[in-house]
C-alpha cells in the first residue's frame, strides 16, 4: 500500500491516543541538504521552511523531531524515510 493510502486511513492519534510518539530525524553527513528537505516535503508533509529548519537542526544539532503522532500513524513515515536511505526512528 502506497504511503498516500496509509495517511488517509490513519490519523495522528489512531489507537495510541494516550501514548504520543516522535519520529525522530538523525544526521548522517551524507545526503544534500535539497535531498533532506525534499524528503521531509514529501513524506513528512512539513511546508518548505518546516523542512528547511528541520534539516538545519539536524545538521548542526545531529537530529531533530520531525513529527508527532501515534506509532501507527509515524511508522509509514519512518519506512518511507529508510527507503530513502535516512535515519529515522519513532520514540
Amino acid at each position: 500500500m502506497s504511503i498516500e493510502k496509509q495517511k488517509n486511513r490513519i490519523s495522528p492519534t489512531d489507537s495510541d491516543k494516550d501514548h504520543i510518539c516522535t519520529l525522530e530525524l538523525h544526521n548522517d553527513d551524507y545526503h544534500t541538504f535539497d535531498y533532506v528537505i525534499e524528503s521531509l516535503i514529501e513524506i513528512c508533509e512539513l511546508d518548505s521552511v518546516q523542512a528547511t529548519q528541520c534539516t538545519y537542526l539536524i545538521h548542526y544539532k545531529g537530529k531533530c523531531d520531525v513529527k508527532r503522532g501515534s506509532k501507527n500513524y509515524l511508522l509509514p513515515m519512518r519506512r518511507a524515510l529508510a527507503k530513502r536511505d535516512l535515519k529515522a526512528v519513532i520514540k
